[in-house]
């Protein structure tokens, strides 16, 4: 009895200890099963989606696919010079030393607007050989006119009436030499005063053009070279870019097509300009030939001797060509794409085919159409992102 007992009892036991072992393992909720799937639900390859905290982050600009014009453009590189047509370099016609700076580097000034004041002492003698010249002539004159009375009354020969005649010719050649010396300096006659006067030997020097001084080789007191342009002046609101062209090229460029420009020292400022020349001969050293490009100084940024690079078409075509920032463009799965804005954090991979390069933009073959939208600056911060995602999908 007590035997059959205890086995009855160690039963019972074993049971309640298999009771409670189930109970350890609670039944799964409905949703726990659904959690692992939800986590590697389906993620559209196309998008890539950007954390609101990422996005106050990022910069993000936006362009608009162009359509424009089809042309080949060829990539040509120069240097910006001023316009010849409104350019002037002002020397001294004699050696002279610089009394009064009357204009400094970046000074506006007039045609005709007095630049320095020199003094020259060849100037005065000059001048003092045209005043001795003007008063010979003038007494020469007097003289044949009393001959020329007398002889009327007889009382003197004709023979000093010719030698009068011969006298006050020399005299009116001597003055027309000695005006014409002043006059090849640049200097008027009538401007003297009294020859042993110090405004004899004093000039100054005036700006034939209106424009901006952009160099003044002299100082106060120094004595100045003829041989030595003393200031350069000129109208910088246009200014030339030459640049050269092989001659394959140069064959196919036209007067009076638009160039776009990018200067290296004004990143991301794009300027335009027109080509205003076509050489008429090659180079035998370099086999090109010089194109030059009017361009339109806006703002006044731009300074002669800037590097600058220009896209200028070559040949056209009648089919339009669309056309995006190159920046816009990134290489993601080995395939060239954009990425389009869906809402203000989803953004559309779109893959293109990639044209040529046309300067600061890219030719696009297939993928868009003109006027979509898509991100310039910060495409490649999402494709950073796009990538970074797949990776951990895959990790999954």
């Amino acid at each position: 009895m007590n035997l059959a007992r205890m086995v009855l009892v160690l039963c019972c036991v074993t049971l309640l200890a298999c009771g409670r072992g189930k109970e350890a393992a609670p039944a799964a909720e409905p949703g726990a099963a659904a959690t692992p799937e939800a986590s590697d639900g389906h993620v559209d390859p196309n998008e890539v989606r950007i954390e609101e905290g990422m996005l106050r982050d990022l910069r993000l600009t936006t362009a608009e696919v162009e359509a424009r014009a089809g042309a080949e453009d060829v990539m040509l590189l120069g240097e910006l010079a001023v316009d010849e047509r409104q350019y002037a370099e002002v020397g001294v016609p004699v050696a002279a030393r610089a009394m009064r700076l009357l204009a400094a580097p970046g000074d506006e000034v007039l045609a005709g607007d007095l630049l320095v004041e020199l003094q020259s002492p060849e100037l005065g003698r000059l001048r003092a050989a045209y005043v001795s010249a003007q008063a010979r002539m003038t007494l020469a004159e007097g003289a044949l006119k009393r001959k020329r009375d007398l002889a009327a009354e007889r009382i003197v020969p004709q023979r000093e009436v010719q030698e009068a005649e011969a006298t006050a010719t020399e005299a009116q050649a001597a003055l027309r030499a000695s005006t014409a010396a002043l006059s090849a300096l640049g200097v008027s006659p009538s401007s003297d005063g009294a020859a042993e006067s110090r405004a004899a030997a004093t000039f100054g020097l005036r700006s034939p053009i209106a424009g901006t001084v952009i160099e003044r080789n002299i100082v106060q007191g120094q004595m100045v070279d003829p041989a030595t342009p003393a200031y350069r002046i000129a109208n910088v609101a246009t200014l030339w870019l030459t640049v050269h062209a092989f001659e394959r090229d140069a064959v196919r460029i036209r007067k009076g097509a638009a160039a776009r420009l990018a200067f290296s020292a004004l990143p991301g400022e794009e300027f335009r300009g027109v080509v205003g020349l076509v050489g008429g001969q090659v180079s035998r050293e370099s086999r090109t030939v010089p194109i030059r490009i009017d361009v339109r100084n806006q703002g006044g940024l731009l300074r002669p001797g800037m590097s600058a690079s220009a896209a200028v078409p070559v040949g056209a075509t009648k089919n339009p060509v669309l056309t995006v920032p190159v920046a816009a463009v990134q290489r993601l799965r080995n395939e060239w794409c954009v990425f389009l804005p869906r809402d203000a954090r989803t953004f559309e991979i779109r893959k293109i085919g990639r044209g040529r390069d046309l300067g600061g933009e890219v030719e696009v073959l297939s993928g868009l159409r003109a006027g979509e939208k898509l991100v310039v600056e910060g495409a490649f911060l999402l494709k950073s992102q796009a990538e970074k995602g797949e990776a951990g999908h895959d990790d999954h």
